[in-house]
């Protein structure tokens, strides 16, 4: 475990914690935004197994230096317990990323992957639609997060998995009043004749919310007979950042999303809950972005 900075030194400090960790990009995007603020404070990681989870909580709310943690994976859901409060977010989508010491040294759960994910979007959304839709590939624990907040936006869904049962039950457990559907993953990997109507005045999204295509993984099989004129293609995963999917979905004209939009929105939401006040962001995140690049 990551040695914190000193007990009484008064220098405020958050971290990130997961099993692996040194993969994490958010050290890189918290220091660069407390660089640029000028703040006495810091970001790291924290290699944190499950079985010492509860005692690195326990360590961690009595230092009131400590602001908080990002969570990722194994433990966003396991963290849930251990937690004084949740808010109302991560009790939906059952999954918590990103933990605050209050003042008082109780801990409060909060979920900012479905926030980051929709900062991309908020513009298209915001306008009025006849309809939307959008088709999420995959059931994984970031999926959660996607349709929740999708779900939340009047969004119909389309969720596919190589289990379509999965997929069936989280719908059935995040939206179960939504009149969304569920497809095998291998459906949109076949070409298609479907002939779309007329999508003027509608948002059709595609979102890749599976680890297929990122390095050392399978590439995501998938026909692009399958997207409506004028769908968004997001795709969350961010190594490589240019996948094989946003390639050739500006081939063929569509606007897309990279995984850094989602990466960089979540970790903006959570600086703020730490240290007070929002990132600098003003150039759209291009200085962060070649950082997170190079």
């Amino acid at each position: 475990m990551t040695t914190p900075p000193r007990q009484g030194s008064g220098q405020a400090y958050a971290e990130v914690i997961g099993d692996p960790i040194a993969q994490s990009k958010s050290p890189a995007i918290h220091n660069f935004w407390i660089e640029q603020l000028g703040l006495d404070a810091q970001y790291r990681a924290c290699h944190v197994k499950s079985e010492g989870l509860a005692d690195y909580l326990a360590e961690r709310r009595s230092d009131p230096a400590w602001r908080g943690c990002n969570v990722t994976m194994p433990h966003k859901q396991a963290v849930m317990p251990l937690l004084d409060r949740l808010d109302s977010l991560p009790e939906k989508i059952g999954a918590v990323n990103t933990i605050v010491r209050e003042q008082d040294g109780s801990l409060t759960g909060y979920n900012t992957d479905a926030g980051g994910f929709l900062e991309p979007l908020r513009a298209m959304l915001e306008r009025d639609h006849l309809f939307r839709m959008a088709r999420i590939l995959g059931t994984g624990g970031a999926a959660r997060a996607i349709i929740a907040a999708l779900a939340g936006e009047g969004v119909t869904l389309v969720v596919a998995g190589r289990n379509p049962d999965k997929a069936r039950a989280l719908l059935e457990e995040l939206d179960p009043t939504g009149q969304h559907h569920v497809a095998p993953l291998a459906h949109f990997a076949e070409p298609t004749d479907f002939a779309f109507d007329d999508r003027e005045g509608c948002f059709d999204l595609i979102v890749n919310a599976s680890p297929l295509g990122m390095a050392g993984q399978p590439a995501l099989d998938f026909d692009f007979s399958h997207v409506p004129p004028g769908s968004v293609i997001y795709d969350i995963v961010t190594h490589p950042l240019d996948t094989p999917l946003l390639r050739a979905a500006r081939a063929a004209g569509h606007p897309t999303v990279d995984g850094l939009s989602m990466l960089i929105g979540q970790a903006a939401e959570a600086f703020e809950k730490f240290f007070g006040e929002p990132p600098p962001r003003a150039d759209g995140d291009a200085r962060l972005r070649k950082i997170l690049t190079s």
